[in-house]
This record gives structure tokens, sequence and C-alpha cells, in this order.
């Protein structure tokens, strides 16, 4: 029987699914150490991870790995270039999480401009004994206008929501989406420095790559409204989290929302100290729904991407597909 290695903490019901299949080595405590991970995948054939680092070094530890299955849409945390060398396929879990991740970068952003964390943290520190006709005033998305970077599956649904709040539209992306798609959103494609200018509120969801690094630095802060909110569900690294801290510590934008850190589960420490930003620890797919969803799809594609199943040699969601049917090296 093959063996395979669950790497995090993941609903029972889905381990029980793969024992179906595969010997399980189950890693239901701590996040593993690189070593322990390079150990505990010296035998295995396949892999179950949400965020753990795989990279060449990982791969030539582990000689008979053929499949690596993400939990998350993003895979970052993958080589990719390694993988292709080794023929290791890898897969992600796109599309089971776009409403949900949508509705919470919603709710952050909201959050952020009606300024929600730091009345509550105000109010359970006892200061609130009046009412005040300036107190916590935030700035409004109703008929303002939403920022889109990263006009894929997540920012479409976002610009959807937008609609119901007969917000204004503007996006910028890798390259334009169809022409179709821009009429559905009612969604104007600008370069990335003219839609800073003009948004009140600004959502990134691009994927994180070396390109995408500090998409968002001083330089960019500078360019966005005083008044203005920058709201990151997407990956940390694509803002420049010391340059944001200073903007919202001097008044350069009026606030923002974060769910994805650089270097997370750390946090860059003056963060902590500004009142004016909503901190979250990277939980915009978290609903039972849709986790065990991603689980359930990770799992799919372990499974058929180890030749099991009914879909066997076909799983569902390859990265790199064109390593399928070849020998591991």
């Amino acid at each position: 029987m093959q063996k395979i290695l669950v790497a995090r903490s993941i609903f029972p019901d889905v381990i029980e699914r793969l024992k179906q299949h595969f010997e399980v080595d189950w890693n239901d405590g701590d996040v593993l150490s690189a070593d322990e991970l390079k150990r505990r995948l010296a035998d295995k054939d396949g892999a179950l991870t949400a965020g753990d680092m795989i990279g060449a070094d990982v791969l030539a530890a582990a000689p008979r790995l053929r499949v690596v299955a993400n939990m998350a849409v993003g895979y970052n945390n993958f080589d990719m270039a390694a993988f292709n060398a080794a023929n290791v396929l890898g897969t992600n879990t796109p599309d089971v999480l776009n409403e949900s991740t949508a509705d919470f970068g919603w709710a952050l952003m909201m959050a952020a401009a009606r300024r929600i964390a730091e009345s509550e943290h105000w109010l359970r520190a006892g200061h609130w004994n009046k009412w005040s006709y300036d107190g916590f005033l935030g700035s409004d998305l109703y008929g303002s206008t939403l920022g889109v970077i990263g006009m894929g599956r997540i920012g479409q649904a976002l610009a959807r929501r937008a609609q119901g709040f007969n917000m204004r539209v503007v996006y910028h992306n890798r390259s334009r989406v169809a022409p179709q798609i821009e009429s559905e959103l009612n969604a104007e494609y600008l370069s990335k420095e003219d839609l800073l200018r003009r948004a009140d509120h600004v959502v990134l969801v691009l994927p994180y790559t070396k390109e995408s690094h500090h998409t968002i630095g001083a330089a960019e802060l500078a360019l966005m409204k005083p008044t203005a909110t920058l709201t990151n569900i997407a990956r940390g690294g694509i803002v420049d989290d010391a340059a944001l801290a200073e903007a919202l510590r001097d008044k350069r934008i009026a606030a923002a929302g974060l769910d994805v850190f650089e270097g997370e589960p750390k946090l860059h420490p003056a963060l902590l100290t500004v009142p004016n930003v909503v901190l979250t620890p990277h939980i915009a797919s978290a609903t039972e729904t849709t986790r065990r969803a991603m689980a359930n799809l990770a799992a799919d594609n372990l499974i058929a991407g180890l030749g099991a199943g009914p879909r066997a040699g076909q799983p569902p969601n390859p990265i790199n597909p064109d390593v399928i049917g070849k020998a591991r090296t």
C-alpha cells in the first residue's frame, strides 16, 4: 500500500477517506519543522500540505514522493521549478473558497472603513460614556469606488458584491479580463498607479510571486487618498508591512484590513501599535463548509494523483499537468 503524509491537522473524516487508499502518517499536532518534514516524507509516495514549504531539498530527501496536494489556492510554498525537474505533481484547491473568501474580504474592508475593531477596543477599555457626533467617523462604502488588484475568481466575486453597494469598480490585473466580464461587472481597467489614485477602497486578491512581492510599498501607499482603505486577503509579502504600518501611523491612508502577513504567523511589531488596522489570522476561507470542501478536494487530488479512486491518474486540479505519467527523477 502506498504511503502518504498529511502534514497538518485536518478533519478526521478526511483522514478516514485517505485510509481507504493509503497508509497514512498524520501530523495532528504542531506544524512540522523543516527537518521533521523531510524525515517523515522520506518513505512517502504522496503528501497533503497546507502551506508547508516544499523545495528542492525536501524533494531530494523524499525520492518516492510523486504527488503533493496543497490545501489552498495559492502554492507559493511550492518550488514549482523543483517539482517540474523531479516530475513531482503539485495540486491546489481553487474555486471552492471563492465566495467565502470574498465574503470575508468584504467584511474586513467594511470593518476597516467603519472603524469597527478600533471602536470595539475603545469600548471594551471602558471609555464610552456619551454619544458624540464625531465619534469614530469612518468612510462609506455605498457609492464609493472599489479598486480590485487581481481580477481572478475572488476579485470578480468582490466586484459582484460591489454592485449591491452602488460602487464604481476599477481593477488592475496582469492582463485585462474579457470584455464580457468587464461589462457584467461594470468594471474599468486601470494601471495600478491610476487605480491607487482613484479608489476609495483597495482590495488585494492577486497571487504571490517574485513579481508581485511588495506590490504595495511606500511609493504605492503615497499615491492613495488619505481617506482610502487597503485590504489584503491575498498573501503576505504582497504588502510591505513596515511601510504600511508607517503610513497608518502617519494617517497617510485612513485604515487597513489584513488577513495575511509577511512571515506569518509572525507579525511586523509596528502593526500592533497602530489602532487603524484590523488584523485577522489568515481566516478568509474559514467556514466549516469551505474548509471541508478544501480538505476533500485536496484528498481527491492526492487520491487521483497517486492512481487510486474513480479519477485515477486525472486529479481535478493539477498545477503542473505535464508531469503526469512521467517517472520520478
